[in-house]
């Protein structure tokens, strides 16, 4: 049995940042302005960048991000190569803590592209 569920967690997370919007508009406004400035695509593609996003949430310990993140992925078409390299960077770069982390990454994967 799995401990968590990453489709719960990021709809968790949504219920709880629409009463941000609504209650402190400016700060999440410009949380929303950095977000699609930093994610769009330029010289790296949307692709790499929430790669990128990825691997901080996972050395970082933050499941809300790992699962927003992996949930961009699937929608951006990542492929579970490029999934799995990035988590192995991950590992190599935060050791065991990222490890344990990378490993809830492959689960929200797979729970998100789970057949429904």
């Amino acid at each position: 049995m799995n401990s968590k569920s990453f489709v719960t967690i990021t709809s968790d997370l949504n219920k709880a940042m629409s009463a941000m919007r609504k209650e402190i508009p400016d700060t999440m406004q410009g949380f929303s302005a950095m977000h699609k400035g930093a994610m769009q695509a330029g010289v790296l593609s949307e692709l790499d960048k929430e790669l990128l996003a990825l691997a901080i949430g996972v050395t970082q310990h933050c499941d809300g991000c790992i699962g927003f993140h992996v949930k961009a992925l699937i929608r951006l078409g990542v492929t579970r190569e490029q999934l799995m390299e990035t988590l192995g960077v991950c590992v190599y770069m935060g050791g065991g803590p990222a490890l344990m982390y990378a490993a809830e990454a492959v689960r929200a994967y797979d729970e998100f592209t789970a057949p429904k």
